[in-house]
């Protein structure tokens, strides 16, 4: 009954589709292990792993666990890790003095990963929101109402040569302050690092999905809040054009890589910054896509496997040369069967 009526195509696109294997030859977007980074959170002592409510799966790490999973990491062929700290609140003002210790927690993880795993990619966060009582990326304004910009640079700039001097082969500016990029790189330079990346958090937007994020390195309790307005530095959501600017100054100023931020909800702001530059371009998955995605799975609304597949197959084809993401590890292990 199905066959008893024909249409006359020369064109049939179910061709290419009609069992795995032709699928597999006209794959467009593919999906390595070595596509991705992992951020991992990092803490001082010897504790066990501290869960973090908000991110299932995810955990601050003291070193010694924190170079085991490097280790783990890079035996499933993913080439780079990017490390954030989570500081006690005893450590933080409001300057963010703690950022500029010769021997901050993330300098000696640092050190202990790259002593490790000499080839693995380490990349560093250089804002200063993980070391400030106000949660802020900067150094406040005399009235504390905003965040001085020039102020802030000069600081980012000695925290990026501690940075360099520790050994990270990447530094990444995730403040969006105006001119960052070039005084860094002006400043790695004059100290002798020339071979030290910059990765920029150049379309890095005003977003709600950050909340969790602020939990693991507690720069939300800090502030008191999830949602601390960050709109007079990081980008409006609205604006698509902006987003292109802002990653065209940062190529300008010296950036090896840029990146968007977040990525789910900014797929046309991956694919217009991949059209506007030939640099290499990252995307971050951030906290908040992480733990809809969990949160769904969990309840038996999604299928965690397939939707976390799909989620980082879109990012890729939107135009992403890698991708920050914290299913970095289960899908390095899935694509490696």
């Amino acid at each position: 009954m199905a066959d008893s009526f024909k249409l006359d195509l020369a064109v049939r696109p179910r061709r290419l589709r009609r069992n795995a294997s032709v699928r597999a030859l006209v794959e467009e977007t593919v999906l390595r292990p070595a596509d991705f980074i992992a951020p991992l959170f990092v803490v001082d002592g010897k504790g066990a792993p501290e869960p973090i409510g908000s991110m299932p799966g995810v955990s601050r790490l003291n070193i010694v666990d924190l170079v085991k999973e490097c280790r783990a990491l890079a035996k499933l062929g993913v080439p780079a890790v990017a490390l954030f700290p989570k500081l006690d609140a005893n450590y933080k003002d409001d300057s963010g003095s703690a950022a500029l210790h010769e021997d901050a927690l993330i300098l000696r993880a640092v050190r202990a990963v790259k002593k490790a795993l000499p080839e693995l990619v380490v990349m560093t966060d250089i804002a200063l929101d993980p070391y400030t009582t106000h949660g802020h990326d900067g150094l406040l304004t005399a009235e504390g109402k905003d965040v001085a910009n020039d102020a802030t640079v000069a600081v980012l700039v000695k925290m990026a040569v501690l940075h360099a001097r520790a050994g990270v082969d990447f530094v990444a500016p995730s403040d969006m302050m105006d001119g960052r990029i070039g005084a860094i790189r002006a400043g790695l330079d004059a100290a002798g690092f020339t071979n030290t990346a910059i990765m920029a958090y150049s379309s890095k937007f005003a977003s709600a999905y950050y909340g969790p994020f602020r939990d693991a390195v507690g720069s939300a309790k800090a502030a008191g809040t999830h949602a601390l307005d960050k709109r007079t530095y990081q980008l409006n959501p609205a604006n698509r054009r902006e987003a292109v600017v802002e990653a065209l100054l940062d190529e300008a100023e010296g950036a090896d890589v840029l990146m968007v931020k977040p990525a789910g909800a900014y797929l046309d702001i991956i694919r217009e910054v991949r059209e506007a530059t030939k640099k290499p371009l990252a995307a971050y998955q951030v906290s908040g896509e992480y733990a809809q995605i969990q949160a769904a799975a969990q309840l038996g609304w999604l299928d965690l496997a397939r939707v976390r597949h799909e989620s980082l197959l879109a990012i890729k084809r939107a135009g992403a040369d890698m991708i920050l993401t914290y299913f970095a590890k289960e899908m390095a292990a899935e694509l490696g069967k």
